[in-house]
């Protein structure tokens, strides 16, 4: 199953963000450190790099992505030309503190009251972009919560005489080309529940979790034989957590539901979905 979310609000946020680049020095991308590569959005490559604008890339969640994957991540990414990129946690106070110091370095010509830098952050939705906006900012003026696309219109935001923040809607794009990419984003719960079913894309992470972390499964959840496949996974914790039963078969939706919850809460615990080199397989 393809899994495909476009809201109609998307689009008008996508022109605006199109138009607004043209006045901006350094666009912040916030990623999911979980799925970085799953969690770009082309678009937002195809502006910035028509305008030849520096591009700062923000792994957050870091603090529920494997460590050693997210360092390949950022060694990646700060191979790739105007680019820098740095994993954070908005959890942690000071870690979005870094971010105004990155985007000076990235245009120094800019950062005068002559010349304020301006700065423009995007994602797709529920990456932290709202949460991470109020600790730049030091005060709540973004909605922040556990669904995507809560921010819907294009905002500014005067930092001080020499920076500007112009926040922006989290956006998907038209169609999601690989299909494993809309199961990692629905994983990380940045797609809307109406387009996925939970038991579809829990199969999908329970079969990369079972090969990727199998001792992380095993712990979490007490399972005996690892050996099974990620159906199996669900039937196991239908049983374990005694479910009732649906005509003598386990409950697979609940099973599902706890597994999804289970993963985006960090409670199985420090998982990365993708890596750079099986991005380039």
């Amino acid at each position: 199953m393809s899994i495909q979310w476009f809201p109609g609000h998307m689009v008008a946020a996508q022109k605006k963000a199109a138009e607004t680049m043209e006045f901006i020095d350094v666009v912040i991308e916030v990623l999911d450190a979980r799925a970085p590569a799953a969690s770009q959005n082309p678009m937002v490559k195809e502006l910035s790099a028509a305008r030849q604008r520096a591009h700062l890339k923000i792994l957050n969640k870091s603090d529920l992505a494997d460590p050693k994957v997210t360092d390949q991540w950022i060694q990646y990414f700060n191979n790739l030309p105007k680019t820098k990129a740095i994993a954070i946690s908005c959890k942690k106070a000071n870690e979005p503190k870094k971010i105004l110091t990155l985007c000076m370095a990235l245009a120094p010509h800019r950062g005068t009251a002559l010349k304020p830098l301006r700065m423009m952050i995007m994602g797709v939705p529920n990456v932290g972009k709202s949460t991470l906006m109020n600790a730049i900012l030091n005060k709540r003026i973004a909605k922040v919560g556990d669904e995507p696309a809560i921010t819907k219109q294009q905002q500014r935001h005067q930092i001080n005489d020499h920076m500007i923040l112009v926040d922006t809607p989290g956006m998907m794009w038209p169609k999601i080309g690989l299909e494993h990419d809309g199961y990692l984003l629905a994983a990380n719960n940045a797609i809307g529940k109406n387009a996925y079913q939970e038991d579809d894309v829990a199969i999908e992470l329970g079969e990369i979790l079972l090969k990727q972390y199998p001792d992380l499964i095993k712990a979490r959840f007490k399972v005996d034989d690892i050996n099974i496949d990620s159906f199996g996974l669900l039937e196991f914790i239908a049983k374990k957590k005694k479910f009732p039963l649906r005509n003598h078969l386990a409950d697979i939706e609940k099973a599902a539901t706890i597994l999804l919850n289970d993963y985006r809460q960090g409670k199985i615990g420090l998982i990365s979905l993708e890596r750079p080199a099986s991005r380039s397989k």
